[in-house]
C-alpha cells in the first residue's frame, strides 16, 4: 500500500507539478484510509470495495469531520483510484460515480472600506519591522494575493517600477498582478530602509523576512495580523485570507469585471470567484434598505 502511494504522489508531483502543501494534504490523506483499512482488516487498497470506501466516508462522519473534510477525503481517493485504474493496478474504480457530501457555502467574512483604512494605518514609525509590516498588508490588499504567494515574493518578483508582480499560485502556476502606487511606495519605503537591516546575509533572496533574516513564515504573517487587528479595535474574526476577501469584494462593489478579478485571483474557475458577487448583492440590498423611501 505504501509503495502504491509513494508512486502515486510522485505522479502528482512530477507530471501534474502540485504544490508541496497539496501533496503532504494528500498524503495524510491517504494513510489516514490506509489506517482504516488495516483496522477493517483489508490487506491492500486494491482490495477495497465500494462498501469499503462508504463505509469510510461514514466512519469520518460519526467522527465529527467537517462536510468540506470528508469531501477532500473522498477527492483524494477518487484522485488516487484514478490513478491505480490508468496503471493497471485495478480493474475497477471503487469510488466511480460517488458523490461528494453536498457542501454548505458560507460567504468569506470581508471587512468594509473604513475597518480596511484601519488596519492598515496601524503599522507606525520608521522600525525596519514597522516598515515591513505595512509593506506587507498594503501589498496584500493592493494585489488580493494569497498569504502563501506573499511570503513566497522573491526580490526579483517585484518591479516598481512598472508596477507590478509576478506571484507563483496553486500547481506553480505564474500570473501578473498590477500593485497600486500606494503599496509601491510602501513596498519601496521598506526596501530602502528595513529590509537591509533586517537580513543577514546578502545573497538572501525573499522580498519578506523576520527579525532572523529569514524568509517570513506563514505562522508569523498570521501573528503580525491578529496583532494589527487588535490595535485597530475590529471585532471580526481576521483570517489571513481577509484581506484578499475583501480586495475582491470592494473591486466587484467599485464596478470591476467578474473575470479580471477572477484573473487577479488566480482563480482557474470562475465559479469559485462568483461567491463574492453574492456578497457585492448583499451589500446592494443594504443600501436599497436604508436608502430607499419606501424600502
Amino acid at each position: 500500500m505504501k509503495s502504491l502511494v509513494k508512486e502515486f504522489i510522485n505522479y502528482l508531483a512530477v507530471e501534474r507539478g502540485l504544490a508541496d502543501n497539496t501533496l503532504d494534504s494528500y498524503n495524510r490523506d491517504l494513510k489516514q484510509f490506509m489506517a482504516f483499512l488495516e483496522n477493517e482488516k483489508v490487506d491492500d487498497v486494491q482490495q477495497a470495495t465500494r462498501h469499503v470506501i462508504m463505509s469510510y466516508m461514514l466512519f469520518l462522519q460519526k467522527r465529527g469531520r467537517a462536510t468540506a473534510t470528508v469531501s477532500r477525503h473522498l477527492a483524494a481517493l477518487k484522485s488516487f483510484y484514478h490513478f491505480l485504474l490508468r496503471e493497471k493496478y485495478i480493474e475497477k474504480d471503487p469510488t466511480a460515480n460517488l458523490e461528494s457530501p453536498k457542501l454548505e457555502k458560507k460567504l468569506p467574512r470581508i471587512l468594509t472600506v473604513n475597518e480596511v483604512e484601519n488596519l492598515l494605518s496601524q503599522p507606525r514609525g520608521i522600525e525596519p519591522t514597522g516598515l515591513r509590516d505595512k509593506a506587507m498588508l498594503e501589498l496584500l490588499y493592493a494585489t488580493g494575493i494569497r498569504v502563501s504567494e506573499l511570503i513566497s515574493l522573491d526580490i526579483n518578483h517585484i518591479n516598481l517600477e512598472m508596477g507590478y508582480i509576478r506571484c507563483f499560485g496553486k500547481g506553480s502556476k505564474e500570473r501578473i498582478v498590477p500593485v497600486g502606487s500606494l503599496a509601491r511606495k510602501c513596498v519601496s519605503e521598506y526596501l530602502q530602509k528595513g529590509r537591509a537591516k533586517l537580513i543577514k546575509i546578502r545573497s538572501e533572496k525573499a522580498l519578506f523576512v523576520n527579525q532572523h533574516g529569514r524568509r517570513l513564515t506563514r505562522q508569523g504573517f498570521w501573528k503580525i495580523i491578529k496583532k494589527y487587528a487588535n490595535k485597530a479595535g475590529i471585532a471580526k474574526d481576521i483570517t489571513p485570507h481577509t484581506l484578499r476577501h475583501s480586495f475582491a469584494t470592494h473591486l466587484l462593489e467599485n464596478g470591476a469585471d467578474l473575470r479580471s478579478v477572477q484573473e487577479m485571483l488566480g482563480h482557474a474557475d470562475i465559479t469559485t470567484t462568483q461567491i463574492y458577487t453574492h456578497l457585492t448583492k448583499g451589500r446592494l440590498r443594504e443600501v436599497y434598505t436604508k436608502s430607499h423611501p419606501r424600502a
